[in-house]
């Protein structure tokens, strides 16, 4: 294998940029050409290929995003989409690819493979919902990220005797709310794995007032039964004691510097793809297993979805008392 792709896809994770340039530098140490795909699969429908050396990769271990970009694109779901993606690697000279990406990168990664082409994996989610791996790149800064702001947030809420509900990012998986919600001493956490009714959520604020205390932390994930707005609108309807404001977070949880833990991650995980092109070893994940790097089959990897533990939310059931 002489010349190989990379292309970051879906939602941007901080770690995309130290694992592109793993994926580099690895494959140019094996005599490999390396091309980077712009816009993800919208990129590689239009053939936007651009080489990448170890020059053009050069300070971006630091950097937040992807230097590559990342769209999402309808098309290539389509049997067409997919055959025109295939002529587009052929007519540059590519020989494997690697995806850096969440659920639905692999899979489109998965589609390729099935059409004969040799692929490997990366997970960058997040969210940590991808099946296959401990860890997905991005995941430590993204907790980082959200521990700063709900620090922060203490402070005021504290000063003004107010409880505070946090929506964080987490549609399917609420790894982010519960392991923020224990790290941050939050009363109470909502995710979509556990259900809680709207009068146990005033409840619980309540009596966190009527135990004294100055201030109550909601970390609520976005794809929790009950949405921020509906527990806020709720919640005036009933005096638990504290004031009550609302946080969204957003897409801050995505940017920033990635975190020493993820700039090592996404390296290991870029050197390990290139290996397993090397290796012959086509159609996988590159899973963190323990503390190793395992191949995971990506229709093992997309035929199921990452879940909060749910040991944690009994452990921050008894913490936040």
């Amino acid at each position: 294998m002489k010349r190989i792709a990379v292309m970051t896809s879906g939602g941007d994770a901080p770690g995309m940029n130290p694992a592109i340039r793993a994926v580099v530098r690895s494959a140019i140490a094996n005599g490999m050409e390396v091309y980077g795909i712009r816009q993800a699969y919208s990129g590689l429908l239009a053939g936007d290929f651009e080489r990448l050396t170890n020059r053009e990769v050069s300070g971006i271990l630091q950097r937040g995003g992807t230097i590559l970009q990342t769209a999402r694109n309808e098309e290539f779901k389509t049997a067409q989409g997919q055959r025109r993606a295939l002529r587009r690697l052929n007519e540059h000279g590519i020989e494997g690819l690697v995806v850096i990406g969440g659920d639905g990168s692999l899979r489109g990664a998965l589609a390729l493979h099935q059409q004969g082409f040799p692929v490997v994996g990366i997970p960058g989610s997040i969210d940590n919902d991808i099946w296959g791996t401990n860890m997905s790149i991005g995941v430590d800064t993204a907790l980082n990220t959200i521990l700063d702001a709900l620090d922060r947030l203490r402070d005021t809420a504290s000063s003004h005797e107010r409880a505070f509900l946090i929506e964080v990012m987490g549609r399917n998986c609420g790894y982010l709310a519960l392991m923020s919600g224990i790290l941050g001493g939050a009363e109470l956490t909502l995710i979509p794995e556990r259900d809680m009714e709207l009068d146990e959520v005033a409840a619980r604020l309540e009596d966190a007032y009527l135990r004294g205390k100055n201030h109550a932390i909601a970390v609520i994930a976005e794809g929790a039964k009950h949405k921020i707005d509906e527990v806020a609108e709720f919640l005036k309807g009933h005096n638990v004691g504290f004031e009550v404001r609302i946080t969204i977070l957003g897409h801050i949880q995505r940017g920033g510097s990635p975190s020493a833990f993820d700039r090592l991650l996404a390296t290991r995980m870029g050197v390990k793809a290139i290996d397993c092109l090397c290796k012959g070893t086509f159609g996988v994940m590159v899973g963190l297993n323990g503390r190793d790097m395992s191949p995971v089959p990506l229709e093992e990897v997309t035929s199921r979805t990452r879940a909060a533990n749910m040991e944690y939310y009994d452990l921050a059931e008894i913490l936040s008392r």
